[in-house]
């Protein structure tokens, strides 16, 4: 590489310094907000909110039948146990520690979404 016999020792700095500040500066950005409830929504509109400090579990009501979401305050996250929907993909989505985690059951109409201190940026909203 014979580019690399014009740089400088300065150069090197100004480029370690770069990395670093790439580095910090990520680091920064894109932090996740403490989880603090679940949000519950059917039919687009909200259900319930769900203090994620306290174990329970929600009935919601929808067009195929009930969904049955679980909270649990030990690892303070939340889950769909059961939905009425054929694929069963808000189920097998798991337990949703993070915020600005969702589990969408869509042919039932119902979602549920952790919600945190800070808001969260995905590629959808960036």
């Amino acid at each position: 590489m014979p580019w690399l016999s014009l740089l400088r020792p300065g150069d090197y700095l100004v480029v370690l310094c770069g990395a670093i500040l790439c580095a910090v500066s990520f680091s920064l950005v894109w932090q996740e907000g403490r989880a603090e409830k679940a949000v519950v929504r059917r039919g687009g509109e909200v259900f319930a909110e769900l203090d994620l400090s306290r174990d329970r579990r929600v009935d919601v009501p929808g067009p195929l039948g009930t969904t049955t979401i679980a909270v649990e305050s030990a690892h303070t996250r939340v889950r769909v146990l059961s939905d009425p929907g054929a694929h069963q993909y808000c189920v097998r989505q798991g337990w949703l520690d993070r915020a600005g985690q969702i589990a969408i059951c869509a042919p039932n109409e119902v979602s549920v979404e952790i919600v945190g201190s800070g808001k969260t940026y995905d590629s959808l909203s960036y």
